[in-house]
């Protein structure tokens, strides 16, 4: 069943979903890779669509996959679907670019953080509407974190209690993503770090565990565990 938007909801969300994902081992492009039989893409959009906020999902994807990507969804969501860029600033711009007029609210998130729960976008979005300009999800660091020099050698222990973990989806005023994207210079993948360019206060909220980003094998095979232990 075609799970329907919020056609009074305030939320649009850019999916990039173009990138080919080698850590993840040869196939074929990470979104589309398989989860208990389906693509992370449609994990994600389902788990947006359920968020009673979002208005429009744009998805970026692989130029040659762009209609198979748009059969893909269509019995999941009403998603805009554009061809993406050969990098990931390039196909966040691209799907900003397809949002119609009407949200004010922009969140950016990535297909391979599949099982990221509604709420999770819910409380980002809500972070924005009360007023900030950029938002992201984050998780305390947990890990002892060493600063390693020349031949592997410690150089110290970096404090960790000021460290945070990002996840996404990252929200922003819609006019506070665009004005970054249109100052862009050099490429980067995290889209908080464009608008800290522009001298933009970027907030935090907390994240979620089951936002994990599914970057490689083993990363792949807890997501089959969380899926499976939990729905």
């Amino acid at each position: 069943m075609t799970a329907q938007l919020n056609p009074r909801g305030d939320v649009a969300v850019l999916v990039p979903a173009a990138g080919a994902g080698v850590r993840l081992g040869p196939g074929r492009p990470k979104a589309l890779r398989l989860l208990a039989g389906e693509p992370l893409l449609v994990h994600a959009v389902r788990r947006l669509a359920a968020a009673p906020s979002v208005h429009t999902i744009v998805v970026a994807a692989p130029t040659a996959e762009v209609q198979a990507v748009r059969e893909l969804l269509a019995p999941v969501a009403p998603v805009i679907v554009v061809p993406g860029g050969a990098e990931r600033q390039a196909s966040v711009a691209a799907a900003l670019a397809a949002v119609p007029a009407g949200p004010t609210i922009v969140l950016v998130h990535d297909a391979a953080r599949a099982l990221t729960p509604p709420e999770l976008v819910e409380s980002v979005a809500a972070a924005v509407r009360s007023g900030r300009d950029a938002v992201i999800p984050v998780l305390p660091v947990v890990d002892t974190i060493k600063e390693v020099g020349a031949g592997e050698v410690v150089l110290g222990t970096v404090d960790r209690s000021a460290l945070r973990a990002v996840q996404t989806p990252q929200g922003f005023r819609r006019a506070v993503l665009s004005a970054a994207h249109a100052a862009a210079g050099d490429s980067l993948t995290d889209d908080a770090g464009l608008v800290e360019k522009q001298g933009v206060e970027v907030s935090c909220v907390p994240g979620s565990e089951y936002a994990v980003k599914i970057t490689r094998p083993f990363d792949l095979a807890l997501a089959e565990h969380l899926l499976a232990t939990t729905g």
